[in-house]
């Protein structure tokens, strides 16, 4: 795909950028395969050096925000740390829960086996919660609203996946059918192709991102909208309603 055709940043001054990644475009170079283009390496040759704040899956699209200056990497840093800063996510799930809102708090433990899988952990484990609520129930999927309280690796995947709602063709944290729980303590987790319709990639959106400004002090507030292929998913899930 030309990334270079996409029209990538929808916010910039001299101290950051706002990023809408698309799904399939990696933040980050890959460890094993150098060739396959990341972010910065695109934006660079027209923005100059810039600060990687945080990490969306080269699966999931949406907003992201990178640093043009050293004080502001830290001072964007601070707040992701300091849990300053509102993260929003959609995502489309397999299952109908029996909740409007629910808050789930189930400790994570990150980078089990091979695959590098975040886990159930309740004994070693690291405190996550995430805030869930519904935004449509269309029959056997669920659009879901998914507030980051804490920052854990694959978090909201994880914490889904234990709520027997793993999202739109996750191949990490798979469908088994049956509304799959996440394992505690080994990791193992039961992964089974799903033999249902398939979005092609994973049906995860960062929606809204919030956060202060490093030298204005006021408060950013950014919304993106779903790409096609969330909406084109979205839409042939309701014609069969």
């Amino acid at each position: 795909m030309d990334w270079q055709s996409l029209s990538l940043v929808i916010y910039s001054d001299k101290e950051l950028l706002v990023v809408n990644k698309p799904a399939g475009l990696l933040v980050l170079p890959h460890g094993y395969d150098k060739n396959k283009p990341f972010l910065s390496q695109l934006l660079e040759p027209i923005y100059g050096k810039l600060w990687i704040v945080h990490r969306l899956d080269k699966d999931t699209s949406g907003l992201l925000v990178l640093a043009r200056n050293a004080n502001a990497h830290r001072f964007l840093n601070d707040q992701f740390a300091n849990r300053k800063v509102k993260k929003i996510y959609h995502a489309l799930v397999w299952g109908d829960p029996d909740w409007e809102e629910k808050i789930v708090r189930l400790p994570l433990r990150v980078n089990v086996g091979s695959r590098h899988r975040s886990v159930v952990d309740v004994e070693r484990g690291k405190p996550a919660e995430t805030a869930c609520k519904v935004l449509l129930r269309m029959g056997k999927f669920t659009l879901i609203e998914a507030h980051l309280k804490t920052g854990r690796r694959h978090q909201i995947r994880t914490h889904l996946f234990a709520e027997g709602l793993p999202i739109v063709s996750d191949a990490l944290y798979g469908y088994d059918g049956g509304g799959g729980k996440a394992e505690t303590g080994d990791g193992t987790q039961k992964l089974v192709q799903n033999p249902e319709q398939q979005m092609g990639r994973l049906g995860l959106h960062a929606r809204l991102l919030e956060f202060t400004h490093p030298s204005t002090g006021r408060r950013m507030r950014f919304v993106a909208p779903y790409p096609s292929d969330f909406r084109s998913f979205l839409a042939a899930i309701a014609s069969k309603r």
